[in-house]
């Protein structure tokens, strides 16, 4: 699919259809497995003052937070102990938490769990994101929040596209599996340029890509901007599983607070294997407002919208690929092998 094919389908082909569609090529490339990813929350300090964020510099209302290295620790080896095979340590573009500090929570977590870590860190200067490799962190997600140049630089100031693009490609080259993604229905955004944003994911080549609507904060200039749409949501995650048949596609939380009924249960009908419970601990919770009404998605809920859907919990068995840094001095963190399906009791939650 070029980018008018994928155009042609995200605007004229039934919805019901483009699902079913999506849903059977999920069931042969993917399985009937759904991933869980457990987020943890760190800090919502952040140096950047995008448009639409409600972490950004600017904003004075937010009551701003910083997990300590031992709380990060804590609760992410505590999120492994739940049997979640992948812990997701996110935060704002919190250049004041030293990318040493960093580096030693991730040795710490792999001494303590067996466990797979993700990174959401924003963009960081390049030795960092070798720092953390070489520390032994397996994946790296950071979306790249619209393909059209000219609004990334609009809703991101003193930002441009082509840095985020090519921070995303040298995490490639260190060996991370990437995630990237993009924001369904920001202000100026066109029905084209959704379709070049699908086109961009499967040129990058990612290994992960949540795709969730645009979901107004309060104290942000976009306050006042209309919501993303869940029917278009629906339609792009679809034709990224269309493009991207390999790719891990989250059930996103964004979609579930747009539609706390039924959001995730239609992602996952609609070619999603991931969902990404939350794990911060809940005096910082509240304080990471990306945007407002955001659902607590947890690990009860996670379990119940699977089942709902007839799918069944998978736990991360290894990475992707093996491991392509040697060549840089670093020592490989984990072995390739395909993930199993697991029949764990903690993750039976009634």
């Amino acid at each position: 699919m070029d980018v008018n094919d994928i155009l042609s389908r995200l605007t004229d082909q039934p919805l019901a259809e483009l699902m079913a569609e999506a849903d059977a090529v999920r069931a042969k490339t993917k399985g009937d497995g759904v991933f869980l990813r457990g987020i943890v929350e760190f800090s919502n300090r952040c140096v950047r003052n995008c448009l639409y964020c409600g972490l950004r510099r600017a904003n004075t209302r937010i009551t701003r937070y910083r997990m300590s290295p031992d709380e990060v620790v804590a609760a992410a080896v505590r999120t492994a102990g739940l049997g979640v095979g992948t812990v997701v340590l996110q935060s704002g573009d919190d250049l004041d938490y030293k990318a040493a500090d960093i580096a030693r929570i991730i040795s710490r977590i792999k001494e303590q769990a067996d466990v797979k870590i993700t990174l959401s860190l924003g963009e960081r200067p390049f030795p960092d994101y070798e720092l953390w490799r070489e520390h032994g962190a397996d994946r790296y997600l950071m979306k790249h929040e619209t393909a059209d140049p000219v609004l990334y630089d609009r809703l991101h100031p003193g930002k441009h596209l082509s840095e985020r693009l090519a921070a995303l490609r040298y995490l490639q080259e260190l060996g991370y599996e990437i995630g990237s993604g993009f924001i369904v229905g920001l202000p100026g955004q066109t029905a084209r340029t959704l379709a070049a944003d699908i086109a961009l994911v499967r040129e990058l080549g990612v290994d992960m890509c949540g795709s969730g609507p645009f979901l107004p904060q309060a104290d942000t200039p976009l306050s006042a901007a209309p919501a993303g749409d869940e029917e278009t949501t629906l339609r792009v995650l679809a034709l990224l599983r269309l493009a991207c048949p390999r790719a891990n596609l989250p059930a996103t939380t964004a979609l579930a607070s747009l539609d706390p009924e039924k959001g995730q249960l239609l992602a996952l009908l609609a070619g999603a294997n991931v969902i990404m419970p939350n794990f911060t601990p809940s005096a910082c919770r509240e304080h990471y407002r990306i945007y407002d009404h955001k659902e607590a998605v947890g690990l009860k809920s996670a379990t119940a919208v699977i089942r709902q859907a007839g799918r069944t919990l998978t736990i991360d068995g290894g990475l992707k690929k093996p491991c392509v840094i040697r060549q840089r001095g670093f020592a490989c963190t984990s072995g390739s092998s395909d993930a199993a399906t697991w029949a764990n009791p903690r993750l039976s939650t009634p």
